[in-house]
């Protein structure tokens, strides 16, 4: 499905409208939670590190530290999360219920693909907004871990950007928004494989799309592991 999908989209066999209308559902939809779970992970990440940072002398670090674990770590992979249990499992579902109703079927009976009418418009939604939602949540995790790090132990924020500023590079960024462009492939392959082999009526929808929000989540953090390793030697 994932050579099928690659070779539709480089004969251009694209449904534009279909994919803005994926890209609304599965990206822009998803931006509050995303920015919510963000905003308090960059919170936790400086509520833990910034009172032993003042008490050990080296407050100047915090903001960095903060910036560095959002960006390569958290950002993109608490959104692949969020993206893969909220839109993840909606695409299984929604795909899972036309097979079981045999509209898949009808889509093959008019020689429409199931590939290029439902996996490409998704798969395409995916990579485009879940690297844009990562951005997001980097802003929100670093403002976030700014506002704990003023409460908690009085770092200024001119500080706190200061050492944003001094310790992060471009790599980081760009190696989070990497990432995230793999789980965003992981989430759509995995969610629309599910529902077009769906069987069993209702018990076996819900049984597929509790197996697509599942191995997306294993994939997620197996390949987030060994993508460290090879982007932050």
């Amino acid at each position: 499905m994932a050579s099928k999908s690659i070779l539709a989209l480089f004969k251009g066999a694209v449904k534009v409208k279909l994919t803005i209308d994926q890209m609304a559902i599965l990206g822009v939809n998803s931006l509050s939670i995303v920015i919510l779970t963000t905003a308090f992970a960059g919170m936790v990440v400086s509520l833990e590190i910034a009172q032993l940072a003042v008490k050990y002398g080296i407050a100047g670090f915090v903001g960095g530290g903060v910036a560095i674990a959002m960006a390569r770590e958290f950002a993109p992979m608490l959104t692949a999360i969020v993206v893969a249990g909220r839109a993840g499992s909606a695409i299984t579902a929604e795909i899972g219920s036309m097979k079981v109703t045999e509209q898949i079927d009808a889509l093959q009976a008019m020689a429409v693909s199931p590939v290029k009418y439902l996996v490409v418009p998704r798969f395409l939604a995916c990579l485009a907004m879940i690297p844009l939602l990562t951005v997001f949540a980097n802003l929100c995790g670093v403002s976030g871990g700014a506002l704990i790090a003023y409460k908690t132990a009085n770092i200024a924020p001119r500080i706190f950007f200061d050492s944003v500023r001094n310790i992060v590079d471009m790599h980081d960024f760009w190696g989070g928004i990497y990432k995230a462009g793999v789980f965003a492939a992981e989430i759509a392959l995995i969610s629309c494989y599910q529902g077009l082999n769906t069987s069993g009526g209702a018990a076996g929808v819900g049984k597929a799309t509790t197996g697509s929000v599942v191995y997306s989540m294993i994939l997620i953090f197996l390949s987030n592991y060994f993508l460290s390793i090879w982007l932050f030697k």
